[in-house]
């Protein structure tokens, strides 16, 4: 049950990509680009991305950590899907052992051949899950950055 406070625990990040708008937002959509870059450490890996990308439809991505041989997968619905400018998800962890469904607003703006992404993730259960998961996402963005989308 998410109440006021908690609704109100969330992050904000924007990050700028060398690449048109819609390769930006097909690298957040497309599976086999997904699994090149989606996990929160650089030497992670994703073993797993699944997308069925339409409104109502779900997706579930594992990130492996090498590190302590760990795999975690977070699953959801799409309740937004507007090519190419703005992505809706619920978020939540299959191990989690108190489960909080969040909710994953991805905006894609167009900047003359660039794009600049923000990306909000709201309804996180405390202040260390926001820190956790502010974390994870830096990481995230950075592989998306490294792997995919070099240029800038």
């Amino acid at each position: 049950m998410t109440d006021g406070t908690q609704a109100a625990i969330g992050l904000r990040l924007e990050r700028t990509f060398d690449a048109p708008r819609d390769e930006v937002f097909d690298a957040w959509t497309n599976p086999e680009v997904m699994r090149r870059w989606w996990a929160a450490g650089r030497d992670w890996s994703t073993p797993l991305a699944e997308v069925d990308l339409r409104e109502g439809g779900r997706y579930r991505l594992s990130m492996h950590n090498p590190e302590n041989d760990e795999t975690h997968t977070v699953a959801g619905e799409y309740r937004e899907v507007k090519r190419p400018a703005k992505l809706v998800y619920t978020w939540l962890w299959e191990t989690d052992p108190e489960p909080n469904e969040s909710v994953v607003t991805v905006e894609f703006h167009d900047r003359g051949g660039a794009t600049d992404v923000v990306l909000v993730h709201e309804g996180l259960a405390s202040e260390q899950s926001r820190e956790a998961h502010e974390h994870g996402w830096v990481g995230v963005l950075e592989n998306l950055k490294l792997r995919v989308f070099p240029g800038a």
